[in-house]
């Protein structure tokens, strides 16, 4: 683990935006640059933290973790599902295929928990029993497991709006994915979670849910794209604690970025309004989590040094220039 000095180190080199024209056309997303040209994309993945469907702040090395635990996981399921990967040129950068977008998300719940309006505590809380489609019992407490995971699919927003919960039905009535599609991606999206359990398990880890994006190739071949089984798209428990806190009606030892989310919703925080100014301390604690996460995940050391990010960038990305 990074000493805390060293994480500190890097608040004043994160990476928060990138420009680089002849890389090919360039969309900001909330988190990575896409640059795309020939039927390729290159994803630089940004220090930026989102939270609350809004950019928070930066965060040290948080785009590097990201990046390599994605790459870790991609190698681990490319037997269930293939991906958009062409090569990882920088710790922060995937070149890969250019895809269409499938404008869906498939999150995935093995529990029930969460603290935003989208999340399924929130709504069970409110009495709300059938969830994105998914009928949910009577008697749940908060961060129970569901008897099996459920699938509870989004929208995906454009740029600036928020993404919405919606039923498979919904997904099919609005015609963003067709029957077949439909039938494919969510089987996938349950054996991609179901791997992840198995291998966070041995880890001491649990995923507690996920979500998944996917994409049409050139050659019509669905694929994921983007990330997978990050701090950003999941949400981790330490498996050692969790019977003890659960039973006790405690909240779950996380190692996810709930952490800063649950600042800044004791700050009063929830979408709504300016954001919070964050302090070092808090943005150090929250890198220092991600590399736990990246730690706990994979089972290897993360290893990095404070530096300019841009300046590392343009080197390893000078064949692509």
């Amino acid at each position: 683990m990074l000493p805390n000095d060293v994480i500190a180190a890097q608040l004043p080199h994160t990476l928060d935006t990138t420009d680089f024209p002849t890389l090919g056309i360039k969309y900001e997303g909330k988190v990575r640059e896409n640059y795309t040209k020939d039927n390729r994309r290159i994803l630089i993945v940004s220090d930026r933290l989102s939270a609350f469907d809004r950019i928070i702040t930066t965060i040290p090395f948080k785009g590097q973790v990201l990046n390599q635990i994605t790459k870790f996981w991609f190698e681990q399921t490319h037997d269930i599902m293939g991906n958009h990967v062409i090569e990882f040129p920088d710790p922060n950068v995937v070149v890969a295929k250019e895809c269409k977008p499938l404008m869906v998300e498939m999150v995935v719940r093995g529990y029930i928990t969460g603290v935003t309006t989208t999340s399924a505590w929130y709504n069970y809380e409110k009495g709300v029993r059938n969830f994105c489609g998914n009928v949910l019992p009577e008697g749940l407490k908060k961060n129970q497991k569901f008897e099996k995971p459920i699938i509870t699919p989004s929208t995906k927003a454009a740029k600036g709006e928020h993404d919405e919960s919606v039923s498979a039905e919904e997904i099919l009535q609005r015609g963003i994915v067709t029957q077949e599609q439909w039938d494919f991606i969510s089987d996938a999206a349950l054996k991609l979670y179901q791997r992840g359990v198995e291998i966070c398990a041995k880890q001491g880890i649990i995923l507690v849910d996920t979500k998944y994006e996917m994409g049409i190739d050139s050659e019509g071949n669905i694929v994921l794209i983007d990330e997978i089984h990050t701090p950003d798209s999941s949400r981790f428990w330490f498996a050692n604690e969790y019977e003890k806190r659960f039973s006790a009606g405690e909240e779950q030892k996380k190692i996810d970025k709930e952490y800063l989310r649950e600042w800044l919703a004791e700050q009063g925080f929830r979408g709504d309004g300016p954001v919070p100014s964050i302090p070092d301390e808090v943005r150090v604690e929250t890198a220092r989590r991600y590399i736990e996460a990246y730690e706990l995940i994979t089972g290897q050391i993360f290893e990095a040094e404070p530096g300019d990010v841009h300046e590392r960038l343009k080197q390893n990305l000078q064949k692509y220039l």
